[in-house]
Order: structure tokens, then C-alpha cells, then sequence
């Protein structure tokens, strides 16, 4: 399959935005079905660039991961990536996934620190393993043959006590080690991409900075995601939100309409592509790119 790396670097050419979906292992067999035989299929009709698959807190999911990027490639012959971390994973585990990885003809990897086990608590390395993500991606360029993407906070992470001036300064290093390419938490306000963009980019940063969206399902959902993220949701998007209540499907209206307007912006002002974290479902992304006049 195709390197991400010289996806973007020919859509550049030209000049159209790199189209990518995410998705998550589930934790059901029913819901893998859904994932696999519904939900996947239906996106890959609106012919994405590219799609990604998370791997669970802990590395909990490593073989759902692979497993699923293979059937994405295979079953409908899309590029596809697979999420790794440093969590519970010494470097010759992690040397044996990247194997498998490459046996199975996936030649992507979105390098990433990871979360803990369970997901709460502070990360701890792995006797053996790495401790910064900078250091996995170091180890991937060593070991050849992938494109390597990373993770970027227009905010800032939440786990950085110094400031999202030192994160970006980090996540420059973590590019000069072999980052092909950065995608960005979610995030609401796009003054936060913009000024993320252009800080790293007066670093000298030249890789596309890939703004990743959500779209807002419901609104309990999307405030327990952006507390554990640490993303900013602005007032007036709270004051609309709360307005709709628990009207799920006014909520999944409203934020298709809101992604929309962000995404035409992003994409007007410069935005190498748009991520979408799909949340395992078709019918908003799908409404969004129709939206932009992206989809058929």
C-alpha cells in the first residue's frame, strides 16, 4: 500500500486537501460485525484517502488493530494505518508488531506516547520500552520501510505542565526524528489550529499539520471526551448544546452543521486535508463532506 507521506505530497501538487478516516477497535463481536460489514464499507464509498485504526488503552487492542487496517486494505483496497504506542510494549515487542505489521503489507504507523492501562493514572515506562513518543518514532525511521505519523495539540496536552509553546516545541522534535506527517487532537475553535500551524511553522516545520475533527454525536459524549482530552469547548458551543439537551439527534444535526462550518474554513485557509474521528459511524462525516461538495 501507499506511503501517507506521498499521499499528501501529491495531493499538495495538486492542490486538493488528503481525506482521512478514524476508526476503534470495538469491544463486542456485534460491534465488530457493525464496524466491518456496515460502517467501514459505507465510508469507503466516499473514497477517503486514507483511513486509521486507534490502538486501545494499554496496546489492549494490538491485534484487533492489525486485523482490522488488514481488511480495510484488502477488503477494500484503501490505504490504512495502524495506531502504536509505548505503553506495555518493551523495543523487541514493539519490533515484533512493526514485523507483523509489514508481513501483512501495512506500511503506515501513527506514533503515539499512548495512555495507561484503563486509560487513567500517570504514564510509566516499560522496563525495556520507551518513555517519549519521539523515541518510537526514532526506532520505526531506524527500522525502515513505513511512513510514520504523530499526534499534535492545537491546545496544548494536557499532561505538559510547562504550556502549549513547550508541547509544540516537543512535537517539533518529535518530526525531526522521521514524522512524515501530524494529526491533530480534536478541537473546536480554529484560532487554536491556526495559531498550533503557524508556531510550528515559523520553527521551520514543513509536514502537513492535519486538523483532526469530531463530530459531536451528543453532548454528554462530547463533554466526557474533551475532560479527558483537554480541549477547550467555546461558550457559545455549550450554550447551543445545552439548548438541544438530550435530544441526541438535534445534537448530531447541530454538530454536523458546526463541523461543516469549521471545516470549510480550515480548508479555505490552508488546511493540508481534514481527519475526521468517525466514532465508528457513517452517517455525519458522511453528511459532512456532502456538505463541502467532497462526497459524491
Amino acid at each position: 500500500m501507499r506511503f501517507i507521506g506521498d499521499i499528501f505530497s501529491e495531493a499538495r501538487a495538486a492542490q486538493r486537501p488528503v481525506i482521512s478516516f478514524e476508526f476503534f477497535p470495538t469491544k463486542t463481536p456485534e460491534g465488530e460485525r457493525t464496524l466491518l460489514d456496515k460502517t467501514i464499507p459505507a465510508l469507503s464509498r466516499l473514497k477517503p484517502d486514507f483511513c486509521s485504526v486507534t490502538y486501545g488503552a494499554g496496546g489492549s487492542t494490538r491485534e484487533k488493530t492489525l486485523t482490522i487496517v488488514d481488511r480495510i486494505q484488502r477488503d477494500h483496497g484503501l490505504t490504512a494505518m495502524a495506531h502504536m504506542t509505548c505503553v506495555n510494549a518493551t523495543k523487541e515487542e514493539t519490533a515484533s508488531v512493526l514485523a507483523q505489521a509489514r508481513g501483512l503489507g501495512i506500511s503506515n504507523i501513527l506514533a503515539l506516547r499512548g495512555d495507561p492501562p484503563g486509560g487513567v493514572g500517570d504514564f510509566v515506562k516499560t522496563e525495556g520500552g520507551f518513555e517519549f513518543s519521539h523515541e518510537l518514532v526514532r526506532f520505526i525511521k531506524e527500522a525502515g520501510g513505513f511512513s510514520i505519523g504523530v499526534a499534535g495539540f492545537p491546545e496544548g496536552h494536557i499532561a505538559n505542565p510547562d504550556g502549549k509553546h513547550a508541547d509544540w516545541r516537543h512535537l517539533k522534535h518529535k518530526v525531526d526524528q522521521g514524522a512524515d506527517f501530524v494529526i491533530t487532537q480534536l478541537f473546536f475553535s480554529n484560532k487554536d489550529y491556526f495559531e498550533f500551524r503557524d508556531y510550528l511553522t515559523a520553527l521551520g516545520v514543513r509536514v502537513p499539520l492535519v486538523p483532526g475533527i469530531i463530530p459531536i454525536l451528543s453532548a454528554g459524549q462530547i463533554k466526557r471526551f474533551v475532560a479527558l482530552c483537554g480541549a477547550d469547548l467555546p461558550a457559545a458551543l455549550v450554550s447551543e448544546l445545552d439548548k438541544r439537551g438530550d435530544d441526541d439527534e438535534a445534537v448530531a444535526q447541530y454538530g454536523i452543521d458546526y463541523a461543516t462550518r469549521q471545516c470549510e474554513e480550515l480548508l479555505r485557509e490552508g488546511a493540508p486535508g481534514l481527519h475526521f474521528y468517525t466514532l465508528n459511524k457513517a452517517r455525519s462525516v458522511t453528511q459532512i463532506l456532502k456538505n463541502l461538495d467532497i462526497a459524491d
